[in-house]
């Protein structure tokens, strides 16, 4: 069965460029750029994999993260944090709300897809 990526990304470009690198190896990759409206979602049909940025409109992808892990569906979804925000309080933040992995942007495609199979054992 082919594994699923849900990609919430506010940049079209990026959440484009993830999608077609995924796609290519073999992933169903679903896209947003609303995190809000995705919680509810992830919540009653979580994907394989999370691709999340921290900065987006509404809910930031720390408040997507720490809402997953509260929740007894969600807790163990790996979740790869990809964001232009590679401070280090912000990988630190992201650690303590149980991130899987945390990737700066700009990335480069062959880590992500090293990332994404690592996280699934695919």
């Amino acid at each position: 069965m082919q594994k699923r990526v849900l990609v919430i990304e506010d940049e079209p470009n990026i959440s484009e460029a993830l999608r077609f690198i995924l796609t290519r190896e073999g992933w169903r990759v679903d896209v947003s750029a609303d995190g809000r409206a995705m919680l509810t979602a992830l919540q009653a049909d979580p994907p394989d994999l999370l691709i999340l940025d921290v900065m987006l409109p509404g809910l930031s992808g720390f408040e997507i993260l720490q809402s997953l892990r509260d929740g007894a569906e969600t807790r163990e979804l790996p979740v790869l944090m990809l964001t232009a925000k590679g401070q280090g309080a912000d990988r630190a933040q992201a650690e303590r709300l149980g991130v899987t992995r945390f990737m700066t942007k700009p990335f480069a495609n062959a880590e992500v897809i090293a990332a994404v199979r690592e996280m699934t054992g695919s």
